[in-house]
């Protein structure tokens, strides 16, 4: 036990010294390893581990939704997206920043990447807000809340990642993640009113927005809407695996790229070189963890964190409680994936024994995952909108998100409570299909 948390606090150290994920879990890992059982061993184990994260073929689902992420927003879908929520909403006092929220949903979907979404949608989405008479605080906010729907609606690069690290169905968790990112974006947009009612000088009262062509800006968005539907449908209809589905998505995407008159052969060849390293980045970070969960495992911590659960007088879910007070504190100075890698080698056995379900379960961290995206004082997404946009204080970006981060507190509360919101559609479709 002693080993296992000497060496949590370990790599926790590297990674709040901006040591790559990938190498802190990994020399931890494998250093850890070595002490507790030797050096031929642990490297018997790290060529083992290598071989297995890097030929293994539910790993290929990785650099296919990454391609079909990076093509889809390369295509410059998420003007497109903006202006179609701005049409439908925008007219709404606070409406800009309701479609602000609609669009990062949307454009996160199929990108799956919570960074990657807040950092296209605020060169998209802040300057119109801006010239409407929007406060810095709020526009600054609906982006970066709505930039962590990236990792929940999917497909989901997280999701994919956890379900590798516990064998979990990636295909259920996609599924359970549907109707949690719908709650997760109904959420955001009563924030957004919340915020507006309690102040008004955060929006106009009229916004003057022209009339546009609802049904001429929607015709802009079916090549997405169809490349979802084919994934998705393929993917739940039965026709096709998860790995499949990430192949079609990753073609389809190709095709509609290729088809945009803007996109040269030039941005192809660039948007392939950044899948290529983000790729290779998350098969490093894979393989780290793997390390790092191998020295885990041989120190027993999960065998005493399981006694610990069976002689403790809390009920299940107020286990659940204190793992998710856990996550929230980790989630102030660490960012979801160090999160996720670090602690499912010693949360999920007792998940498993208490009786969860694992995609529940999976679920739930990518929630909470979400508000430290968002939670000071690392909140990812928080910086990133400031990278984007210098001008705006940090301090204001942080009063802003505030009911956002109230708004993913109590959906946290409601899913822990009731799991039946998660696991019903990934029952029905699987039941149904037989998956």
């Amino acid at each position: 036990m002693f080993a296992a948390i000497l060496g949590f606090i370990v790599a926790f150290s590297f990674i709040l010294f901006q040591v790559p994920i990938a190498t802190a879990l990994g020399l931890v890992g494998f250093t850890g390893y070595a002490l507790q059982s030797g050096l031929t061993p642990a490297l018997s184990m790290v060529a083992t581990l290598t071989r297995e994260s890097t030929l293994a073929y539910s790993l290929i689902v990785l650099p296919l939704f990454v391609l079909m992420g990076d093509l889809i927003a390369g295509a410059g879908i998420s003007q497109d997206l903006f202006r179609a929520a701005q049409a439908l909403i925008g007219r709404r006092r606070g409406g800009l920043a309701m479609a602000t929220v609609l669009a990062c949903g949307a454009f996160g979907a199929p990108c799956g990447s919570s960074v990657a979404t807040a950092a296209t949608m605020a060169k998209v989405t802040i300057p119109p807000m801006r010239s409407h008479g929007y406060a810095d605080s709020l526009s600054a906010a609906a982006v970066a809340a709505g930039g962590t729907l990236g990792i929940l609606i999917p497909p989901s690069i997280i999701m994919v990642i956890y379900g590798v690290a516990t064998q979990t169905h990636i295909g259920m968790l996609y599924a359970a993640g549907m109707i949690p990112g719908l709650i997760a974006t109904i959420g955001y947009m009563l924030a957004v009113k919340w915020s507006v009612w309690r102040n008004p000088s955060l929006a106009p009262v009229a916004e003057k927005l022209e009339k546009q062509n609802v049904w001429e800006l929607t015709k802009a968005l079916w090549p997405v809407v169809l490349i979802f539907a084919i994934v998705m449908g393929g993917l739940y209809g039965g026709f096709f695996t998860s790995i499949e589905a990430a192949g079609v998505g990753a073609a389809a995407s190709m095709a509609f790229a290729i088809a945009k008159h803007d996109m040269t052969w030039q941005k192809i060849y660039d948007i392939l070189v950044d899948t290529a390293k983000t790729s290779t980045m998350m098969f490093a970070i894979i393989l780290g963890a793997s390390l790092f969960g191998e020295f885990i495992n041989l120190t027993g911590v999960h065998e005493g964190l399981l006694k610990l659960v069976q002689h403790n007088s809390l009920p299940p879910f107020g286990i659940i409680l204190v793992i998710i007070v856990i996550y929230l504190l980790l989630g102030s100075v660490l960012e979801s994936l160090s999160m996720i890698l670090l602690t499912v080698p010693i949360f999920f056995p007792v998940i498993k024994q208490l009786g969860y379900d694992p995609v529940w379960f999976g679920i739930l961290i990518v929630m909470v995952v979400e508000v430290g995206l968002i939670h000071p004082p690392i909140g990812i997404n928080l910086y990133v909108i400031r990278s984007m946009m210098p001008e705006i204080p940090m301090m204001s970006i942080v009063k802003g998100v505030i009911p956002f981060i109230v708004s993913d507190l109590l959906r946290i509360l409601l899913i822990a409570a009731v799991p039946a919101v998660v696991m019903w559609l990934p029952n029905l479709l699987f039941k149904t299909t037989g998956g």
